[in-house]
């Protein structure tokens, strides 16, 4: 017997395979005095921003480091 390879199967127009792949979205970039949310320290303001895109804030109580891609960070 002869043996064959498999026939490269074609998706459908419709298939969740064909999605183009996303890019990721950009990072936020943030300036001194910006008013910002946190989903664990609440609201806050950027007291400075780090040369290696980390950001201190200062959320009332206590004021914390956070590093880039800054995930539960939003610019208010």
């Amino acid at each position: 017997m002869r043996r064959t390879s498999p026939a490269v199967r074609r998706r459908p127009p419709g298939s969740p395979f064909n999605t183009p792949e996303i890019p990721p979205p950009p990072i936020e970039q943030f300036t001194m005095g910006d008013r910002v949310s946190h989903d664990k320290y609440g609201l806050g303001r950027v007291l400075a921003v780090g040369e290696d895109d980390t950001v201190l804030i200062d959320f009332g109580a206590e004021t914390y480091r956070i590093a880039s891609p800054y995930a539960k960070l939003v610019k208010l």
